[in-house]
């Protein structure tokens, strides 16, 4: 396979620019129009093409783009789709945040999704996400921030006040997580710093409302290891998918009906307006084809690549594998599968997606769970119980999954786009 490193500078970039949902969208959507896609907003009438390339989001945290075949129909072409979420377990701000204790200025948090919380602490960390506010107009807006530099730490408590920190103790999530951002004499006014943030960018704000703001890692992504064969980022689960699947839609160069979904809240259960598990990609469908007898032939026509990280085999930590099952790092992408459809990998979707490996020059590797613990789940169960699609479950191998800081093999990432690529060109799935 090509090893060029242009598309994990390009890689690199996307995860610096997307600490939140919300900036991943963002950064998806200037990409796609840069491409050619025309934004469609939901509120309006569409008007497809045969050949258009379009995209559409919903809460500014979930996008969904595709192409319209070319010589054929969208109920005899059916669309290649590829699934992905662009949420990461993170720490959440609170409404009510600001905290004054002994002197120092910190801000409450709550934790989002199943969080690996040990090495949030000692991290150089900001905040980012979406403000919304009164303008000066007296109308409510809404805009994105990233104070991008470090504004603060979560400080671990020094061994010799805590004896037993290195024996596994738990967390207390409402007392140890805390950051501190600096220290005054009263309590400081969290909605006032927000409003100062928003001027500085250059927006006219009245009042603060409300927002859905996290903190994270400021360190950049990185290529690591002697030969650079790793790469290691916040929010890899899943933006890595979401920048592989965008990468190969982008690049595909197919006549066929193409599409990538990347849904918000698949950390937390995938129930909401903009999740997997809610009717945003059925409703973009229902536009597409009508009538409801077309729509499942078309869907019949169609298959789901839904794809998010998978678990390589820790090398101090080989036991928590099944011996039969335990993918490496940078030896190929992971069909997942489980006998009890926590992943709606069949052996008909498997077997296609062997075949584009092959057709590649790539490997593919299984994950089954060991059988006397428990299996996460994707994307793909839901969207395929929802929507009726035959989906498989794929996933990248990776290391400290759901931790501030995880850790990817390039060569899969280059492998997996390539597959992508030919799956998305597939004259019949």
């Amino acid at each position: 396979m090509n090893q060029s490193n242009a598309p994990l500078e390009s890689l690199i970039r996307f995860l610096n620019e997307s600490p939140t949902p919300f900036h991943a969208v963002a950064a998806m959507s200037t990409r796609l129009e840069s491409a050619g896609f025309e934004y469609l907003n939901e509120r309006d009438t569409w008007n497809v093409k045969a050949g258009g390339r379009y995209y559409t989001q919903r809460n500014g945290s979930s996008i969904i783009a595709w192409t319209m075949p070319t010589t054929r129909s969208l109920v005899d072409s059916g669309f290649r789709m590829v699934g992905a979420h662009t949420d990461s377990p993170c720490l959440r701000v609170k409404p009510n945040p600001e905290m004054h204790r002994h002197g120092y200025s910190q801000l409450g948090v709550e934790v989002y999704g199943g969080v690996l919380l040990a090495p949030w602490f000692d991290r150089d960390l900001s905040i980012a996400g979406r403000v919304s506010f009164k303008n000066t107009e007296g109308e409510l807006d809404a805009a994105l921030i990233n104070f991008e530099r470090p504004i603060a730490i979560i400080p671990s408590l020094a061994i010799h006040l805590d004896r037993e920190a290195n024996s596994g103790r738990a967390i207390n999530a409402q007392t140890f997580l805390p950051p501190i951002l600096g220290q005054s004499d009263e309590k400081a006014d969290f909605r006032a710093l927000l409003k100062t943030q928003l001027e500085e960018g250059g927006h006219s704000v009245s009042e603060v409302l409300n927002y859905e703001l996290s903190f994270y890692d400021t360190q950049s992504a990185a290529l690591i290891g002697l030969d650079e064969a790793f790469l290691v980022s916040a929010r890899l689960d899943n933006l890595l998918s979401c920048y592989m699947g965008l990468t190969a839609l982008i690049n595909a160069n197919s006549d066929e009906g193409m599409l990538l979904v990347c849904n918000d809240h698949e950390e937390v259960g995938s129930m909401s307006a903009v999740g997997a598990q809610g009717p945003m990609l059925e409703h973009l469908l229902e536009r597409l084809v009508v009538k409801s007898e077309d729509r499942s032939r078309m869907l019949a026509r169609s298959m789901m690549i839904s794809a998010d990280n998978a678990h390589g085999i820790h090398p101090n930590f080989a036991d928590k594998h099944d011996a039969n099952h335990g993918p490496l790092l940078n030896k190929g992408p992971v069909i997942k599968i489980n006998a009890n459809q926590r992943y709606a990998t069949t052996d008909v979707t498997s077997s296609q997606f062997r075949l584009l490996a092959q057709a590649v020059g790539a490997n593919v590797q299984e994950f089954v769970v060991r059988s006397d613990m428990a299996c996460g789940s994707t994307i793909g169960p839901i969207t395929s119980a929802e929507i009726g699609v035959k989906t498989i479950d794929i996933g990248v191998p990776q290391f400290a999954m759901h931790s501030i800081r995880e850790m990817a093999g390039t060569a899969d990432v280059m492998d997996t786009i390539e597959i992508f690529k030919a799956f998305y060109r597939l004259e019949n799935v």
